[in-house]
């Protein structure tokens, strides 16, 4: 024994002074760059207590390695042009929007227009598409009656009955010459087997993945995935939310997986912005850019509402959705309502949530009895007591399963996307959103929360608090890993 530790002690020396330096240098790297302070310990922690594979982990799923690329395509090297500036909506037309009772809303303007460095758009009509039902024969619609151009950004594009229904109609307009270009997340385009992927290229279409991950199988937790949603026919129609393209939502259908979802069509400038994200992704994906008339013509008003795009994602440290939610929170005076498939917001949006209960504001949180991450509906009943003691109301609809995202403040301001109220949407992947300023689609969205909270339980915090202590036990160990999930 003696005479191996003499011949391997330098060995063991070394390797013991290596794994140390690494332990240092994944601990020092997550102190100085993660901006969430809980995930900050819990990489620390992971770190420290799995010498090696606690830092390899952290290399692999801890590190933002497109932030500077993603930066410099913002600057303006390889970015889409703004065409959409010249349709920003003026002073007066925002005031008499919002006008007679809505002035308040003008500080959430100028708060969003700073964060996003993105004009309110005016001559703008948003339509709600309810559920896969109408949300994909509008589409497939659309599709069939392209003439130039398409462009199509999902993160799940299922090989199911019907992704061939998209993936035929796809085909079929670039038979007729349109142009297209459809960008999937990589991880979601392997929800299914074989991937769509390959019957869109065979077909001719120019498809792309969206950050080829370096790990194989299913790994739908893998950071910095693009969660967007976006379709922009002939560069004048968009749709844009919460549905990706998979049988689930096509309830009519009925699937095994029913999912209930919220998506909607777009026409005016805020086309253009649409357009930009995908086209700046798209870049970003294949180093193409896409520019001229033929993916963003010149826009024509076509509606009374004031819209702007949202986009945000790992690659900015402005937390641009953060200081939005929080900012319409702080405008609001007499309603919220919060529609969100997975619920762990940050402590300052718990704070900013309860803040307006506080004043008296009606804060309704509408949450699915029964996830489809039952680790994260977990983690989110372990902190529903926080909005809850403060007077939030918070409301469970059964199945199926509702995916939707949306958010409206005093029946003037509607929120919608695929952004979702937890720390992936809010830190980890890359997301985006439509605020629209229109008293008309707020009163049409508050009747179909109204029929949601219909049909609901409201939780109270009896409920929260009687759980049995294994169900709260599970929970609490749940949260801890929330900024994983």
């Amino acid at each position: 024994m003696a005479q191996f530790l003499h011949d391997f002690w330098p060995h063991i020396t070394i390797t013991s002074i290596v794994v140390l330096l690494v332990q240092i240098w994944a601990g020092g790297h997550a102190v100085l760059y993660k901006r969430d302070s809980r995930a900050t310990i819990g990489w620390v922690g992971l770190i420290v207590l799995t010498p090696l594979l606690g830092a390899l982990l952290y290399w692999m799923f801890g590190i933002n390695r497109i932030q500077r690329k993603a930066r410099l395509m913002r600057a303006g090297e390889i970015a889409a042009e703004q065409a959409a500036t010249a349709h920003a909506a003026l002073p007066q037309l925002i005031e008499q929007t919002l006008a007679p009772d809505g002035g308040h809303f003008l500080r959430l303007v100028e708060l969003v227009e700073n964060a996003t460095k993105r004009p309110l758009l005016a001559g703008n009509r948003v339509e709600p598409l309810f559920g896969g039902d109408e949300a994909y024969p509008a589409m497939l619609a659309a599709i069939d009656g392209a003439k130039q151009s398409i462009t199509l950004a999902s993160y799940i594009f299922d090989n199911d009955k019907l992704g061939k229904l998209f993936a035929y109609g796809l085909s079929e307009a670039k038979k007729r010459g349109v142009d297209i270009r459809v960008l999937i997340d990589d991880v979601g385009s392997r929800y299914t087997f074989p991937s769509i992927v390959h019957a869109l290229r065979k077909s001719g279409v120019r498809t792309a993945t969206f950050m080829p991950s370096m790990v194989p199988g299913h790994l739908a937790y893998l950071n910095l995935r693009s969660h967007r949603k976006i379709m922009v026919v002939d560069g004048r129609v968009g749709f844009t939310g919460g549905m990706n393209i998979r049988e689930g939502c096509w309830l009519s259908e009925n699937p095994k997986q029913a999912t209930q979802d919220l998506h909607f069509r777009l026409g005016g400038p805020i086309v253009g912005q649409l357009q930009e994200v995908f086209a700046e992704a798209w870049t970003f994906s294949t180093d193409e850019v896409l520019a001229g008339d033929l993916w963003d013509p010149p826009q024509e008003n076509v509606g009374p509402m004031l819209a702007r795009g949202i986009a945000y994602g790992p690659d900015e440290s402005k937390g641009i959705i953060g200081l939005t939610l929080i900012g319409a929170l702080g405008v609001a005076q007499r309603k919220v309502a919060v529609v969100t498939p997975y619920f762990l917001p940050d402590d300052s949006i718990v704070a900013a949530l309860n803040v307006a209960a506080m004043r008296g504001v009606e804060v309704d949180i509408i949450l699915p009895q029964k996830g489809n991450l039952f680790t994260v509906q977990y983690a989110s009943q372990a902190m529903l007591w926080q909005v809850l003691e403060h007077g939030c109301r918070v409301w469970q609809t059964p199945p199926p399963f509702d995916h939707t995202k949306l958010m409206l403040v005093d029946g003037l301001w509607t929120l919608m996307g695929s952004g979702n109220w937890d720390p992936r949407s809010l830190r980890l992947n890359f997301e985006f959103n439509v605020e629209i300023y229109d008293r008309g689609l707020a009163a049409h969205l508050e009747r179909h929360v109204d029929r949601l909270r219909g049909m609901a339980r409201q939780v109270s915090l009896a409920d929260v608090d009687g759980r049995r202590l294994l169900a709260r036990l599970r929970d609490g160990m749940a949260r801890l890993m929330s900024p994983y999930l």
